[in-house]
């Protein structure tokens, strides 16, 4: 299965980014790519910018990138209880390519993670309140919240539980792709 990955942060730290890169170890066999947002970083959308130059190439690469998966994984970085500026730019852009749908209708598995309790519950939730105007079947998703007291480099996630509940997750995803 072909996976596309990444974080919905352009933090050179992003704990979003350590999770999504955790998570598609579950998926051994499969064709991972990671994407990281930096690589598509473009001028913040705006109608009269559109009309001047068009859609840039970037976006264009970006729901390639989208179309050619099968699954695509995410995990949104929380700023302000919603997407990163980084990540709603890509998702402007992309709206604006003619003729298909955002997310492709893609199966997602959606998740966030936060430095405090939350853990990315509310850009979750806004993403969930989104996603079918924008052709984003979000099939499972996944919160960790505390990640510094959860995860640890080199060890993924220490909270049992919390491991637990994603190993679920994981095989959930995966038992939709057999059926």
């Amino acid at each position: 299965m072909k996976i596309l990955a990444f974080a919905g942060s352009n933090s050179d730290v992003s704990i979003n980014k350590k999770l999504v890169t955790y998570v598609t170890t579950f998926f051994t066999g499969d064709d991972v790519e990671i994407l990281d947002l930096n690589d598509f970083e473009m001028p913040i959308y705006k109608h009269e910018r559109e009309l001047e130059s068009g859609i840039p190439q970037l976006a264009k690469d970006f729901a390639a990138k989208i179309d050619g998966s099968e699954l695509i994984i995410m995990s949104l970085a929380e700023h302000n209880s919603a997407y990163s500026a980084a990540f709603k730019n890509i998702f402007d852009w992309i709206s604006r390519i003619r003729d298909r749908k955002h997310f492709g209708d893609k199966p997602i598995f959606l998740m966030g993670t936060a430095p405090g309790n939350g853990g990315g519950k509310n850009v979750i939730e806004v993403f969930m309140k989104r996603a079918p105007f924008s052709g984003a079947n979000v099939i499972e998703t996944f919160s960790l919240p505390n990640f510094r007291d959860r995860f640890e480099e080199g060890k993924g996630i220490t909270d049992e539980q919390k491991l637990d509940e994603l190993k679920s997750r994981v095989q959930a995803v995966k038992q939709f792709f057999s059926n």
